[in-house]
């Protein structure tokens, strides 16, 4: 049976299985025959064809891309906010076979795994959906890449913005949050600037000559500093601004007038991050976690290049759907891959899914803040992704401070990261072996108990306390293995596995 190009929608209801949970039968079939009720019309009135209903979800095909997506965003505008329940939808285009009234196809698999990604009341798509589509008839932004269970590689996800939200990105929250964001309207006078501002300008309409001229006019700023408000923008005119190394903030200005209301509202949320302090009064210095270290590849016939995700938080994990900003290092060198929209290197936006070389020096500014890349001689390192964490520990004379994976009393414990799925193997028998005993680069090139700190009438020494798993210092030639006690200072840099630690002077 011939195929047809399509664009695949799924819906369901967000937040049904804690309906389910609160509903007794009455309210459950009231709930489904709402459901029901709402969702099949707005799809036909798009020119959808609705090819089955499994309770809380439906599958519909749409022959033109655009209708699809304008049908899933009436959905989400249109539901009543009372609570009782949410549309979500997953959308992919591509080639779809019809057989015995089902619809089969990888574009089918695709919009059912991108619909378990999709957050409550969003509209989230492929990209060969976004190329399909008028993209001069709908706002959109894109979300990031993920990792789609039965889907090969990552997929590059962008959402459908309807006219009452706005998602701020993570550069403009901060600034709002600390008094650097600077609003201009259009016709407004240039006010003047904060240090280090971000500047939003609103009012202006994307391509033209009134816009190029304001910009013309500003003082030197950062490219990326810079943030056009606006809704639905043409493709030419959202190339050429984001080409320049400038951010978009996609949404109606009511919308994002209140997003940018909620950045500023009290928060009775804590965080659940560990924060290892020992805090004394007669500390001599403090150890900071301070970054990630890019061991050299390959490395052992076991490791041809690795990857490490950025966290928002400032945390670098594996692997995470939630990530920012992705490290990858290979033979060839030290690439920065943007995960989601706001990341820049140097003073250009990065785009999302494109790999940026890195080079000494290079400041890589995100929603976790600034990142600076140091690249290192020698074998064992390629490179350091620096910036101070909250993670730090207050070393008194007359104690030893380990550091390690599982360090003694008082202690800075790495962290601790699992699975492989950040690791492209070499080939041969010794990577095979090594992939099947659980191998990591966190767990294989750190000790539990790693190294320790040990403050004297003399100085603070360091001493290694690993047989096999070296430590190092950063020295003026690159890292320098501890064969032997030595003396740190305040400014040096300690390497242990793939983690950076800094020396400070006491904090307090």
């Amino acid at each position: 049976m011939a195929t047809k190009t399509l664009t695949v929608v799924f819906t369901d209801l967000a937040n049904y299985t804690a309906s389910t949970r609160r509903s007794d039968r009455e309210g459950l079939r009231n709930l489904i025959a709402t459901h029901e009720k709402l969702v099949p019309p707005v799809l036909e009135r798009y020119g959808g064809r609705v090819v089955k209903n499994i309770g809380d979800s439906y599958m519909a095909l749409f022959s033109a891309a655009t209708d699809a997506v304008r049908a899933c965003l009436e959905l989400v505008e249109t539901i009543p906010e009372d609570g009782q329940f949410s549309i979500r939808a997953g959308l992919a285009t591509g080639d779809v076979e019809e057989i015995d009234g089902d619809a089969f196809g990888d574009a089918v698999n695709l919009a059912s795994r991108i619909l378990s990604k999709a957050l409550d009341a969003e509209v989230w798509f492929s990209q060969a959906t976004l190329l399909c589509m008028n993209q001069s008839e709908i706002a959109w932004e894109q979300v990031g890449r993920f990792q789609l269970k039965g889907i090969p590689g990552e997929v590059e996800i962008t959402r459908a913005v309807p006219r009452r939200r706005a998602w701020l990105p993570e550069v403009v929250v901060e600034a709002s949050r600390t008094g650097r964001l600077v609003r201009i309207q259009r016709g407004d006078p240039l006010p003047k600037l904060p240090p280090r501002p971000v500047l939003l300008l609103e009012g202006f309409t994307p391509g033209t000559e009134a816009l190029r001229s304001f910009v013309d006019r500003l003082p030197v700023v950062d490219p990326a500093c810079l943030w056009l408000s606006t809704f639905i923008i043409p493709p030419a005119d959202r190339i050429e601004w984001l080409t320049a190394g400038r951010g978009l903030v996609i949404g109606e200005p009511i919308a994002v007038d209140e997003a940018l209301r909620e950045t500023n509202r009290p928060s009775s949320q804590t965080g659940t991050d560990t924060i290892i302090l020992d805090v004394s009064a007669t500390a001599v210095i403090e150890l900071v976690m301070a970054g990630l270290a890019l061991p050299r590849v390959p490395m052992s016939e076991v490791v041809a290049g690795y990857t490490y995700d950025l966290l928002s938080d400032g945390r670098w994990v594996n692997r995470s759907d939630a990530a920012i900003a992705r490290v990858d290092v290979s033979a060839e060198g030290v690439k920065l891959v943007a995960q989601a929209p706001g990341v820049r290197v140097g003073d250009r936006q990065a785009v999302p899914g494109h790999a940026v070389a890195l080079q000494d020096g290079d400041e890589i500014g995100t929603a976790a803040g600034v990142v600076i890349y140091r690249e290192t001689e020698g074998r064992a390192y390629s490179g350091l992704m620096l910036a101070d964490s909250m993670a730090r520990l207050s070393v008194a004379p007359g104690q030893q401070a380990e550091v390690g994976r599982e360090p003694n009393y008082p202690g800075l414990a790495l962290p601790d990261r699992r699975g492989q799925e950040n690791i492209r193997w070499c080939l041969g028998s010794r990577a095979a072996r090594a992939r099947e005993s659980g191998f990591t680069l966190d767990r294989a090139l750190a000790g539990r108990q790693q190294c320790a700190i040990l403050p004297g009438s003399d100085g603070v020494r360091l001493v290694g306390q690993h047989m096999r798993c070296p430590t190092w210092v950063l020295g003026p030639d690159g890292p320098e293995q501890v064969n032997s006690p030595r003396l740190v200072r305040p400014g040096d840099l300690i390497i242990v596995g793939t983690t950076v630690i800094a020396v400070r002077e006491p904090s307090g």
